[in-house]
């Protein structure tokens, strides 16, 4: 049976945020509206930009408008050496680690464009080691399921032989409503607490910590013996 399993990108695999609240905070200044604090920014960090900047100006903002200067701004600033996007320490070793295996396929599920996700997988040398890629381009923003319901399909994959691995409440919601087991990272931008409320089934506070649940010994307790049920260990 395949067990397929899901990461989301920012706050999870990478660190983009001082790169995300810049170019939210030009996007707005471009528009002369009020930048949003840092917490509210990367609160929506994991939506479709459409969605994001729905929740942050509402629906008689200039949603569209925003989303156009965010997309120049991003792109700007990602050439830029003062904006980087590091992985989270451990990730690069763990994605490897579990691609080489021949148990698992990998995929993605992102608020991402498909062009950013491109841009991602080439600078780290990912080219052919995910079994599916969703993105903002391919569906309705998080936390709607089809992101997963779609990866499942292409990847031959079964509900209960998946995982998804997010760090905010849309990643767990998505997973919840595809009926696929979630778990939350809490180096991201959501706290462990709202994880937890939102339906993740553990959150891990390292790459050590998040690679043990796939060498089993992550305590079974706190997993709901799911190592055991996806056959990972």
């Amino acid at each position: 049976m395949v067990k397929l399993v899901v990461f989301d990108v920012d706050g999870t695999l990478v660190d983009s945020q001082h790169l995300i609240v810049e170019a939210q905070r030009r996007a707005f200044s471009e528009h002369d509206l009020p930048v949003p604090p840092r917490k509210e920014a990367l609160s929506v960090v994991g939506l479709s930009l459409p969605d994001a900047f729905r929740r942050l100006v509402g629906e008689a903002g200039p949603i569209e408008s925003l989303s156009h200067s965010y997309r120049q701004a991003f792109q700007a600033l990602r050439i830029d050496p003062d904006y980087e996007e590091p992985l989270f320490p451990g990730m690069a070793e763990l994605v490897e680690r579990l691609h080489r295996r021949e148990d698992i396929q990998l995929g993605i599920a992102t608020g991402k464009s498909r062009r950013g996700v491109d841009h991602l997988i080439d600078k780290h040398g990912w080219d052919r080691w995910f079994a599916t890629i969703q993105t903002a381009d391919d569906a309705p923003s998080k936390p709607d399921p089809t992101m997963l319901q779609q990866a499942m399909r292409e990847a031959g994959a079964e509900p209960s032989m998946t995982i998804m691995i997010g760090d905010t409440t849309y990643d767990m919601m998505m997973a919840k409503g595809a009926g696929v087991a979630a778990v939350g990272v809490g180096w991201g931008y959501h706290s462990p607490g709202a994880l937890f409320g939102a339906g993740a089934v553990t959150v891990v506070d390292s790459a050590t910590s998040l690679g043990d649940l796939f060498s089993g010994s992550l305590d079974a307790s706190r997993t709901g013996s799911m190592t055991e049920r996806l056959g990972f260990s």
